[in-house]
Formats: structure tokens, C-alpha cells, sequence
């Protein structure tokens, strides 16, 4: 008898805590749909959510409407992000911004990919993204032939390799408040165990796929937050 319930109390614990756990993984995911359906003018949106607040890692996933219902485009995609976590409150603290932002234009070195639908802008050695906060082209890209140096404290080259391929994260505009941080993109990462200083960095291929997918149409928007926190983003 005693074995009998012993097995019983095992077949338990392999059976019903599964089942719990997915009941509560559809609660969450009926939430954020919910979420979602708030975002009126937004049919595309990219969510970024990491396990804690101090983590460099995290997952990305792009929903996008379609005839009125969310749906998952791809499969999630591993990101890493600031250094020292989430939660930018001023410029070079090593955080990436929690919040929801607009994506701007897609830039990199090389020519437009073919079927990319959003803005893009060819980079050359004469395109900067400006990061120094006395400046009155703070977190504005400025192209320029003179001399960064006697212009600015502080910039950042946008032909940068990191940014062969990038997509602006809309973060401190309208309006740029001065040292709240600057320079926020979609980027391709180093390695999938470094971090960013403030960015969201990815694999080229998978930076490509969510490039060519992104449709200005469709209004995007990216979404970023420690997991357990995702829904009060919104």
C-alpha cells in the first residue's frame, strides 16, 4: 500500500505540475495579447525581456498583427544588452532603456539588403552618431567632413563593423533631454556572450531577418523589460 501511494504521489508530480505550469504560461500569454491590443497604432512589435534587471541576455520576439489577431513571425531570437543590465537613467551608464520606443531608420556600411522596406541610410567615414551631452547635436546623427575632434568631446563613427547592419532605437527624442543617453540601436553583437553599451545586439542573420521583415506601415515599436515586469511596460 505504502508503494502504491509513493507511486502514486511520483505519477503527481510528473503529470499535474506540468499542467500547472502551462496553465499559468497561457495566463501570461492572454495578458500580453491583451497588452498588445492596447498598442492602436502599432501592428508590429518587438519584445525584449531578460531574466533579471543586472542580466546581460536576453530573448527577442517580434509579434505582428495580422487580420486583427497577434502572431508570433519567428521563433525567439537571443539578444544581449548593457553591461550593467536594464534601466538607462543617464549617458555611459551601461544600461539599455526600459520603456516602449518607435524604430527609426536601419543604417549600415554596405548598400540597402535587398527587401528591406524601412528607411535605410548607407553609413561612410563622415557619419557620426554625437553622445557628448554639452553638445547641441547631442544623440543627433551628424555627417561632417571636418574634424570630429575639435567639434565634439564625444561620438560615436557609425561605420563602425558592430554596425554593418543597424536600426535606431527612438530613445530620448522629442525631446532629447541632454545626458539621458544617446546612441540606442539594433545591432549586431560581437559574440553571444559579450554585452552592449547601452544597445540591443544580435547575430547578423538574425538582425537581417527582423530588418526585412520590419514594414513602416505597420508602425514598429520595441518593447524592453525584465521578464516578470513585461506587462507593466505597457
Amino acid at each position: 500500500m505504502k508503494k502504491f501511494f509513493l507511486l502514486l504521489l511520483c505519477f503527481a508530480c510528473i503529470v499535474l505540475f506540468p499542467l500547472e505550469s502551462l496553465g499559468a504560461t497561457l495566463t501570461d500569454h492572454n495578458k500580453l495579447i491583451e497588452k498588445l491590443n492596447q498598442l492602436k497604432k502599432n501592428e508590429q512589435v518587438l519584445i525584449v525581456t531578460t531574466s533579471h534587471s543586472k542580466a546581460r541576455s536576453g530573448t527577442l520576439t517580434f509579434y505582428q498583427k495580422e487580420k486583427g489577431k497577434w502572431k508570433k513571425v519567428f521563433s525567439e531570437i537571443n539578444v544581449i544588452v548593457g553591461k550593467n543590465g536594464l534601466g538607462k537613467r543617464k549617458e555611459r551608464d551601461g544600461k539599455t532603456p526600459i520603456g516602449i520606443y518607435p524604430l527609426g531608420t536601419a543604417f549600415g556600411s554596405g548598400k540597402k539588403p535587398s527587401g528591406v522596406k524601412i528607411p535605410y541610410r548607407q553609413t561612410t567615414k563622415y557619419d557620426y552618431w554625437i553622445d557628448d551631452p554639452s553638445s547641441k547635436d547631442y544623440n543627433k546623427w551628424i555627417h561632417y567632413r571636418g574634424n570630429p575632434y575639435k567639434r565634439w568631446k564625444s561620438f560615436e563613427r557609425l561605420n563602425h563593423p558592430l554596425y554593418k547592419y543597424a536600426i535606431v532605437i527612438r530613445y530620448n527624442e522629442n525631446p532629447i533631454v541632454k545626458g539621458k543617453g544617446s546612441a540606442v540601436f539594433l545591432h549586431i553583437w560581437s559574440r553571444p556572450s559579450g554585452y552592449t553599451l547601452g544597445c540591443v545586439a544580435m547575430s547578423e542573420q538574425n538582425l537581417l531577418k527582423i530588418m526585412k521583415k520590419l514594414d513602416p506601415k505597420k508602425n514598429p515599436v520595441i518593447v524592453i523589460n525584465e521578464k516578470r515586469k513585461l506587462l507593466d511596460t505597457f
